[in-house]
C-alpha cells in the first residue's frame, strides 16, 4: 500500500482479515453492549454469543467508537508512515461513527478525509477496498475518495430478516412499519437507500422471500465485473445455498464472498438475516 495515503474504516465493513492485511486497511471497532458489558466488535464478542443473547431476549445495544479511539488510530497510522488518511465509514443515518471520526480528524497529525459512504457491511467494505487499490496505484487522497464514492454510488444492498422487531427496538425502522409486518405475518425484504434501511417488499413466506432476494440481486448485478457479498447471521446453510445459486446464475461474477455479519449489524437484524450486496467494479 502507498505510504502516502492510508485507508481506515470501521468494523461494520466486515472485510475478510486477509483482505485487510493485503491492502493495509486499518479498522476501528464499534462497541456492543451486552447486559452491563461493553465489548469490541470483532475481538471481544462472537456472533454466536450475540445470537444466543438475542434469542434469550437479553438487552443488547450498540455504540460508536469514541473520538479518542479514532484519534489514537490516526496517530498510529501516521507513525507508520502515512502522509494522509482516507477514513471511510458506515452511513451516518445509522450510526454516530462518522461524527466521531470527524471530531478526531481535526486533531490528527496528518490530513484526514472522513467519508460518509452511506453504506454498511460489505457495501462499505467494497468502498474501502477500492480506495485502498487506488492508493496502492499512487492515487491521491482526492482520487481515493472519488473512487470510493463512485463505488458507493453503484452499490446496492438488500436484506431479508425473519422479523422487523430487532430493527424496531434499535430505532432503525419505524414502529408502525414493524407492527404492520408482524400483524400481517409477512416476511420483509429491505434495502439500503440514501443511507437508511427501508422496506422494499413484503412476501408471505421465508422461502419466497429468499427466492425474491435472489431475483433482485441477479437483476441488479447486470453484466460481468460485479462483486457480490452474501451475508447472514446464524444462517450459514441459507447463505451458502443462495451464494451457489447466484454463482450459477451469474457466471461473469468477479468475486463472491460469503460471510457472517458481526455483532453490531446482527444486534439490529436478529438471527436469520440474509443479505446480498451487489457492487459493480
Amino acid at each position: 500500500m502507498s505510504r502516502h495515503v492510508a485507508i481506515v474504516t470501521d468494523s461494520t465493513a466486515y472485510l475478510p482479515h486477509r483482505m485487510m492485511e493485503r491492502h493495509g486497511i486499518t479498522t476501528v471497532p464499534l462497541t456492543v453492549v451486552l447486559g452491563d458489558r461493553a465489548l469490541e466488535e470483532g475481538t471481544e464478542i462472537s456472533t454466536r454469543s450475540l445470537a444466543q443473547a438475542l434469542q434469550k431476549r437479553r438487552p443488547v445495544t450498540t455504540s460508536r467508537p469514541s473520538p479518542e479511539l479514532f484519534a489514537e488510530t490516526y496517530r498510529e497510522v501516521a507513525r507508520s508512515g502515512a502522509e494522509a488518511i482516507v477514513s471511510l465509514h458506515l452511513s451516518a443515518e445509522l450510526s454516530g461513527t462518522y461524527d466521531a471520526a470527524v471530531l478526531a480528524a481535526r486533531e490528527a497529525p496528518v490530513p484526514v478525509r472522513v467519508v460518509d459512504t452511506g453504506m454498511v457491511a460489505m457495501a462499505l467494505g467494497f468502498c474501502a477496498l477500492t480506495a485502498a487499490e487506488t492508493a496502492e496505484q499512487g492515487g491521491t487522497v482526492d482520487e481515493a475518495v472519488a473512487a470510493a464514492e463512485k463505488r458507493a454510488g453503484n452499490t446496492s444492498a438488500y436484506f431479508y430478516v425473519d422479523t422487523l422487531d430487532y430493527l424496531r427496538r434499535g430505532g432503525r425502522i419505524g414502529a408502525a412499519q414493524a407492527l404492520l409486518g408482524s400483524a400481517l405475518a409477512v416476511k420483509p425484504l429491505l434495502q439500503l437507500r440514501d443511507g437508511r434501511i427501508e422496506p422494499l417488499e413484503k412476501v408471505r413466506t421465508a422461502s419466497r422471500a429468499i427466492a425474491r432476494l435472489e431475483e433482485i440481486a441477479a437483476e441488479h448485478a447486470g453484466g460481468p465485473g460485479v462483486d457480490i457479498a452474501v451475508h447472514h447471521l446464524a444462517a450459514p446453510e441459507r447463505a451458502l445455498a443462495l451464494a451457489d445459486r447466484l454463482r450459477a446464475r451469474l457466471p461473469g461474477l468477479a468475486e463472491l464472498h460469503v460471510s457472517e455479519v458481526g455483532a453490531v449489524i446482527g444486534a439490529h437484524t436478529g438471527p436469520g438475516l440474509l443479505g446480498v450486496v451487489v457492487s459493480p467494479r
